[in-house]
Formats: structure tokens, sequence, C-alpha cells
């Protein structure tokens, strides 16, 4: 969720949260019924594998900024906090942001192109993970988002070359972002 996410002025963004208090529980699972077993539009990397691609548990082993090599890049779009981000992503495996937290905290709403598909990148490297909405419509998307408290992505809108699976049904980042209930 604290995904960088490109615009017309070459800007970055980021999914935030709220503190280690008042952060909610992440059920870090993708619904199987929304991945499928079919092949995504949007990788060059699955190699004809079923989806989703799944990772080793290695992917998310300490690093010098918990889970990843370096922090997140700075800024943040849609006015995201960068601590919270940085907490979130690299330094935790069980919580998320409030739900809601991307309706209520940032300007994600009011800034995101609601005509065309969104790329979402990570925000440790700027490899893209993500683009949506892809077979629906923005309103669809957001919809769904708003069931969810979060961001919502289908598997034809996950770009695999970077993003993987774990066993345990959690969403990551090849560079060892986590990415609670997507």
């Amino acid at each position: 969720k604290f995904l960088r996410s490109t615009d017309n002025t070459g800007g970055s963004s980021h999914r935030a949260s709220q503190s280690k208090t008042t952060q909610s529980k992440a059920t870090n699972y993708i619904n199987p019924d929304m991945m499928g077993n079919k092949m995504s539009n949007n990788s060059s990397s699955t190699g004809g594998k079923k989806l989703p691609v799944m990772g080793d548990e290695s992917i998310m082993s300490k690093k010098s900024n918990g889970t990843a090599d370096k922090p997140p890049m700075k800024p943040l779009r849609w006015d995201c906090d960068w601590e919270t981000a940085n907490k979130i992503c690299c330094f935790n495996r069980h919580y998320a942001e409030h739900s809601g937290y991307f309706i209520m905290k940032t300007k994600w709403l009011e800034q995101v192109d609601k005509k065309e598909p969104t790329t979402y990148y990570d925000c440790i490297t700027g490899k893209p993970l993500f683009r949506a909405p892809i077979g629906r419509t923005f309103e669809e998307f957001l919809k769904e988002s708003k069931a969810h408290g979060w961001p919502s992505f289908r598997d034809q809108e996950v770009i695999w070359d970077d993003v993987r699976c774990l066993s345990n049904g959690e969403t990551v980042s090849l560079a060892g972002a986590y990415m609670p209930a997507i």
C-alpha cells in the first residue's frame, strides 16, 4: 500500500498508515477468487506459471532497514506519512494503517487519475508493482477498495515481475516491502 504512483508531473506516491498504537491488524491475504489461475496481462516474467506467483520466506529476511535494504523513497505522493510507510513496509508484518486511511488521510482520491489506469511502484526500488484499474472502471475499483478498506488489486492488475505471495498469503515485493491486505 505504500506504493509510488506515476503522474503526469513525474511525482511518486506511497500508501501510509497510523502509529503502532492505532494500527489495525491486516489480513495479509490475497483472495484466491480475485487472483484466479490465469496469466496476468501485466507480467513479462511469469513464464507460464499459474498465479499468484509464489515466493520464499527469505524475501522478508532481516536486512539493513528491516525487511528491505534501504528505506522508502522520499517524498511520498498523496501526502502519505514517510515514517509510517517505513514502519509498515519495512519493520512490520502484522499491521496496516486504519481501514479507509487512503481515502480519509491522503490526497489519493482527489489526485488519482479516474479515467486511465495508474501505475503503483515499489516504495523501495521504484519498480512497478500494480496498474489499476484494468478490466473494470475506476468506480468499481474504488467501490471494492472502500469495501476492503485499502486499495484492492486484482490478478490482471498485478505486475508479477516484482510481486510475490508467500505461503501464508502475505503479498510482498522482491525488495522486501510488506503489502498488507492487498
